[in-house]
């Protein structure tokens, strides 16, 4: 099928402006293998044995999809005629291959997450918001399981700081557990210490104890508070821990934070000026979250790095590998049953707004699935 038609049948299926990606650069594609006919339903049924494209740009509202090169083999959608227009209904693949994706839009966070970030940019979450009575109502999607058997180090270059001076922070995980005992704060002078009270995050510096983030309560899920020594002494003989599948899980799935509760004004000034980096090793597992699905498979590695955390962050993993995905988005539904790929994401904080780029630089899906029946109008 010529280049010109394949596209042509590709922007009218997907209901997307379909652009070069690229000055230079045209969308390409080639279909091989095409038949089609009609279903009882009023359907139509396309099949194709292998589609390959370069060089495409797909735009729907915000978002922005680029792929250098997709490679799509036994593909079956169905096309279905609204207001006389064809539209794509659902797809099926038996594998496909991609390198060099980009997506990228605006990051819209889901409401649990929302008010942690608002949290920590000092904002009032005490009325409701949009969506959050949603977002309570998914609160039990929330699984982390990889993180319960997450290996290593976080590290952090605060510059400046006033009551740290220049520090270097080195926090390390173990079996899924960050132990404050094993933190380290290390500046000119006296070295300071992490910790973890009934009250919150705490870093013990030479002249006073100064809190990160405090909870609205204690006991929280997942907290092992630290003790001190005999007769309620001022000397902390056990810094205390974070089991951080525990701790992550019941912090997303609290409702509107309590007074109090959230990330202190030193925090924050202090993430503006912090530098991280880090590698860590999740286990694997299921991890959920409103809309979304996976199951991690391995050890996969990711590795953290951000020039100011308060700007953005970026993660990277090398080799990720899952399987069994499910996905819902503005009423489409999209999943596969395996995939590896090495990916990057980076998080960018433009004041209140926040802003997305995922880098795929090569990846396969083995049955690759998407409903998008429900993205109609007139549909449920």
């Amino acid at each position: 099928m010529t280049v010109s038609l394949a596209a042509s049948l590709l922007e009218l299926a997907l209901g997307s402006e379909l652009g070069a990606s690229g000055d230079a650069g045209r969308n390409r594609c080639t279909l091989e293998g095409v038949t089609w006919h009609p279903m009882p339903d009023g359907a139509v049924e396309l099949r194709v044995r292998r589609f390959e494209a370069t060089a495409l740009r797909l735009a729907s509202g915000p978002l922005v999809l680029e792929i250098g090169r997709i490679d799509v083999h036994e593909l079956v959608a169905q096309l279905r005629t609204e207001a006389g227009v064809p539209r794509l209904a659902s797809v099926q693949a038996g594998a496909a291959e991609v390198s060099g994706m980009k997506l990228h839009g605006p990051l819209v966070l889901p409401p649990q997450i929302q008010k942690i970030r608002e949290a920590s940019q000092g904002a009032d979450t005490a009325a409701a918001t949009p969506g959050v009575a949603a977002g309570q109502a998914a609160a039990d999607a929330w699984r982390l399981a990889p993180l319960g058997e997450a290996e290593g180090t976080i590290r952090g270059q605060i510059t400046d700081a006033h009551l740290l001076f220049d520090a270097e922070v080195t926090v390390p995980i173990r079996h899924g557990q960050i132990d404050f005992n094993d933190a380290a704060v290390e500046h000119v002078g006296p070295d300071s210490r992490m910790g973890v009270s009934r009250m919150g995050i705490y870093v013990d510096a030479p002249n006073g104890r100064s809190y990160l983030y405090q909870f609205a309560a204690a006991p929280v899920a997942g907290v092992v508070f630290e003790h001190r020594g005999a007769l309620l002494g001022p000397w902390v003989s056990e810094r205390g821990k974070l089991q951080l599948r525990d701790f992550a899980e019941s912090m997303l799935r609290q409702g509107r934070r309590g007074p109090g509760q959230g990330l202190t004004q030193q925090a924050r000034l202090l993430l503006g000026r912090t530098s991280l980096s880090g590698e860590v090793q999740l286990g694997e597992g299921l991890i959920a979250v409103p809309g979304l699905q996976v199951h991690l498979e391995g050890r996969n590695a990711i590795g953290l790095r951000s020039q100011f955390v308060g700007r953005g962050l970026t993660v990277e993993m090398a080799s990720l590998t899952a399987r069994d995905a499910v996905a819902a988005w503005q009423g489409a539904q999209m999943g596969f049953d395996r995939t590896t790929a090495k990916l990057e994401l980076e998080i960018l904080v433009e004041g209140p707004a926040m802003r997305f780029a995922l880098h795929v630089e090569n990846g396969t899906v083995a049955g690759l699935r998407m409903d998008l029946q429900r993205r109609w109008p007139g549909r449920g």
